[in-house]
């Protein structure tokens, strides 16, 4: 599966431990992420993670764009939660899309953790059949 994963500066040091918490599940899958995170992630757990822009330069846009396309099947955004925080209207761009595509997406740590233990067990295997880049519509052309 393809997981696109995002972080306020606020939440980074927390997307990060969850990351290296749930390193085993996470590998078994394609990552990407705004570049910042990537980084954090990425040199704590050793993951491979495609890497976007940073949130202030488009990286959100870039992402909602691949959900856009549905080659997104899970958004981890950890959020900054005050009331004052700077880019609200490309967050919620953000989550209006993955609500427009049925994009599942965990905004804080138990959402998060929800949605990888569900990933583990199979429960998202719906999403094979709508991704485009799934091996089952591999080589089909699309018809959207």
């Amino acid at each position: 599966m393809e997981i696109a994963i995002i972080a306020a500066d606020t939440k980074k040091e927390l997307i990060t431990q969850f990351c290296i918490a749930y390193c085993g599940i996470l590998s078994k899958h394609n990552l990407c992420a705004t570049n910042i995170t990537a980084k954090y992630i990425s040199e704590a757990t050793g993951l491979k993670i495609e890497r976007f822009l940073t949130g202030e330069q488009g990286g959100e846009q870039q992402i909602a764009t691949r959900i856009a396309y549905n080659e997104i099947d899970i958004l981890l955004f950890f959020r900054d939660t005050r009331p004052d925080k700077p880019y609200m209207d490309e967050e919620q761009e953000l989550l209006l899309a993955c609500d427009r595509y049925n994009i599942p997406v965990a905004t804080n740590i138990a959402t998060a953790e929800v949605l990888i233990t569900a990933l583990e067990r199979g429960d998202l295997e719906w999403r094979n059949f709508l991704n485009p880049t799934s091996e089952y519509n591999r080589g089909k052309k699309r018809t959207f």
